[in-house]
């Protein structure tokens, strides 16, 4: 199979289009042939090396946790899928090597779900890992109907699914951003409001009562600013702040679940998530795309399309 791999750690420049081995097939995973990939900033950062003290990490590297793709073979026990079925996972296994930005990736049935018929190929690419980072992020906050929401970076690829999800839970949404995405959130039925100093006011005038959880997927600062506003501090959640914990609020490292991305493919499939798409490139082309997410200048996902 062809895939992109990296012999060593470093930039864009390390990535190589090459033939590979076709994948092993574990009892309890299937075999995709892989229609897209999505592109997440881990991607590049673990080819940099920056997940090297969490994460066992072998060369030669294959990147890439998000898929969607149809099945070509099931294992021994994995009884879930058959020939054929069309499936997105967030492939992110205990260690990182066999990754999605390939033709063909082993995928445990852990990690999958069906693909749902309302997206495309590209936006089913685009959705477990932000999709997944959203919704339980969602969870850990307690959100529920009636509560109003903050979501910091709400314009990004996972604060604009975090958005959608709220929403269709019945939330009220308040998320920050640049005034150029005003309206962007605006049609995702959220209140936008400018982020920088002086967004607690910002946020008090239009809830003076506080809020009941917040999101934070930008850092810098983002948690304290909503416990100022929280009415119960210990509700906000942060996947950028690694101190929040000590601050009194909830860490989250997404996680790969069956369940929870059936879910948001339900969603998808009402009407109620669509996943915005900036750029779409061919697989050979992927160092082109970690720059472009390098740069952080897109509003939707970056694909690979196999």
């Amino acid at each position: 199979m062809k895939a992109i791999t990296a012999n060593s750690y470093g930039g864009p420049e390390v990535l190589t289009y090459s033939e590979q081995p076709d994948p092993k097939l574990a009892p309890d995973s299937v075999l995709i042939r892989v229609k897209a990939a999505g592109v997440n900033p881990v991607d590049w950062k673990i080819v940099a090396g920056g997940l090297d003290g969490i994460m066992h990490i072998h060369f030669p590297l294959i990147p890439g946790w998000d898929v969607a793709g149809v099945v070509e073979a099931v294992g021994l026990d994995a009884t879930e899928y058959a020939v054929g079925d069309e499936v997105i996972g967030y492939v992110r296994k205990d260690e990182v090597q066999h990754g999605t930005f390939a033709e063909l990736v082993a995928a445990p049935v852990r990690t999958l779900a069906r693909k749902p018929d309302a997206l495309s190929w590209h936006q089913a690419a685009g959705l477990p890992l932000a999709g997944l980072t959203a919704y339980q992020s969602l969870k850990r906050a307690r959100a529920k109907a009636g509560d109003v929401v903050l979501v910091h970076a709400a314009a990004g690829g996972v604060g604009s699914l975090a958005v959608q999800i709220a929403v269709a839970e019945g939330a009220r949404v308040i998320g920050t951003a640049s005034e150029r995405n005003h309206e962007f959130l605006r049609s995702l039925d959220a209140e936008p409001v400018t982020y920088g100093d002086g967004l607690a006011d910002r946020v008090r005038a239009l809830v003076p009562e506080g809020i009941d959880a917040a999101l934070d997927f930008v850092g810098g600062g983002a948690v304290e600013v909503s416990q100022e506003l929280l009415k119960d501090r210990s509700r906000v959640v942060s996947v950028a702040d690694t101190e929040v914990r000590a601050k009194g609020g909830h860490m989250v490292w997404v996680r790969p679940d069956a369940a929870d991305l059936a879910a948001l493919g339900i969603l998808a499939d009402a009407g109620k998530l669509t996943v915005p798409v900036d750029t779409v490139l061919p697989l050979r082309e992927a160092a082109e795309a970690f720059r472009l997410s390098m740069a952080g200048r897109t509003r939707g996902k970056i694909i690979l399309e196999a």
